[in-house]
């Protein structure tokens, strides 16, 4: 990010955690394929993605093919990926649809010290053999590396009554 970007109230670190070193290995196990090339074109959200009813493809690497095994029972996935393209050093932001700045940790923003990308996606197919899984939508970019993939279970992992109130 450059600071000609920076909007009204924007804070960057005087550090790039690129440039830092690392605590934990991070294996990219495969790749995204979204019809998504460009920023400015790609959906900001799953709501927005599913509304394009534009499908996606997650293609897995052969060495992690086997992992895929049981999938095939899930309606939904939550896929992690590294939003590879944003920028790491933007501490606090300020969102174009948001009066005031708030910290990155407060954002779903993919501009953050770690840029993990959280994804509840449905699942339309899936080929264990071949590693493909078809998505119904997806907010990256094509080409954006996933770094896991887990079962979403909405017993478990859905929490109805929460809330981020605007302040």
């Amino acid at each position: 990010m450059t600071t000609k970007d920076k909007r009204d109230g924007e804070t960057e670190l005087d550090f790039d955690p690129a440039e830092m070193a690392t605590d934990a290995g991070i294996v990219f196990i495969g790749r995204v394929r979204s019809p998504w090339t460009r920023r400015e074109e790609c959906p900001k959200n799953m709501a927005a993605a599913r509304e394009r009813g534009m499908p996606a493809l997650v293609e897995v690497d052969a060495a992690w093919r086997s992992g895929l095994s049981g999938l095939e029972r899930a309606s939904h996935i939550a896929l992690l990926t590294w939003l590879d393209r944003a920028p790491r050093n933007l501490i606090v932001q300020k969102p174009r649809h948001a009066s005031q700045p708030r910290g990155v940790f407060a954002l779903r923003s993919p501009a953050r010290p770690n840029p993990v990308g959280l994804h509840v996606v449905r699942l339309v197919d899936l080929d264990p053999e071949a590693g493909i899984l078809t998505l119904e939508a997806i907010d990256v970019l094509d080409g954006t590396p996933v770094i896991d993939i887990k079962p979403y279970y909405a017993s478990t992992d859905a929490v109805p009554d929460a809330v981020v109130g605007q302040p």
